[in-house]
């Protein structure tokens, strides 16, 4: 309930400048093929449900994360190898490396000191900051260990998934797949996707300092 009271409404402006933005992008014909229509294998399909269902048990805890994690490993070991595959190992062992550098850099006396000290002053800009470096997820695990101001950390690393390229796995992917069916524009990508980010991550970041001042003022009364 708390998480959703502190990110409705930057979620709410996020989706109206998205909306707004694909309003005025240009328009490009999209053909669909008798031969692009191919059903959906039922059983793996009822498959991938449960594991994604079982997946969010272990996002809340339900179910222990080790025992869950072998569970979805066996069961699509068995039902469909292939997409053991195609997993791209080297983009998840780099965010591994961040989890990890995360925790090891927590435990240094001067990174604990300074950023204690400089998430004092403001934890929001900070938080966005650190997930320009090394993805918002690593960045709220490192900062969770130095503040107890929990509603601008939230903002700030949800925020913070929008500017750079790795300040979100999910904008990897995208410009992995990207490059994948475009060759040759990755540039030209790039440049548009931070031109975008940017801008939204600059508004985010007002709209969200404006909410923390509402909602300090208020604590205040």
């Amino acid at each position: 309930t708390a998480f959703i009271k502190t990110m409705i409404f930057p979620f709410l402006l996020a989706m109206i400048m998205i909306t707004v933005c694909c309003l005025f992008v240009k328009k490009e014909p999209l053909s669909i093929t008798e031969m692009d229509i191919k059903p959906l294998p039922k059983i793996k399909t009822a498959i991938y449900i449960i594991l994604f269902a079982l997946s969010i048990l272990l996002v809340f805890r339900i179910i222990p994360y080790y025992i869950g994690a072998l569970i979805i490993f066996f069961i699509i070991l068995i039902t469909d190898r292939n997409a053991l595959k195609s997993v791209d190992y080297c983009l998840l062992l780099t965010f591994c490396a961040f989890f990890i550098f995360s925790g090891n850099v927590s435990r240094i006396d001067t990174v604990k000191e300074f950023l204690s000290s400089v998430l004092e002053k403001n934890t929001l800009v900070i938080s966005i900051s650190l997930c320009q470096c090394i993805s918002n997820v690593p960045s709220a695990i490192l900062l969770s260990h130095f503040t107890d101001d929990w509603h601008s950390l939230l903002l700030g690393t949800n925020i913070g998934g929008t500017g750079t390229l790795i300040a979100s796995l999910a904008s990897l992917i995208t410009f992995r797949e990207f490059c994948s069916d475009h060759p040759g524009q990755s540039k030209k990508y790039i440049l548009l996707f931070s031109a975008f980010n940017f801008a939204f991550l600059f508004i985010l970041c007002a709209f969200s300092s404006v909410i923390l001042k509402i909602n300090n003022f208020k604590i205040g009364i």
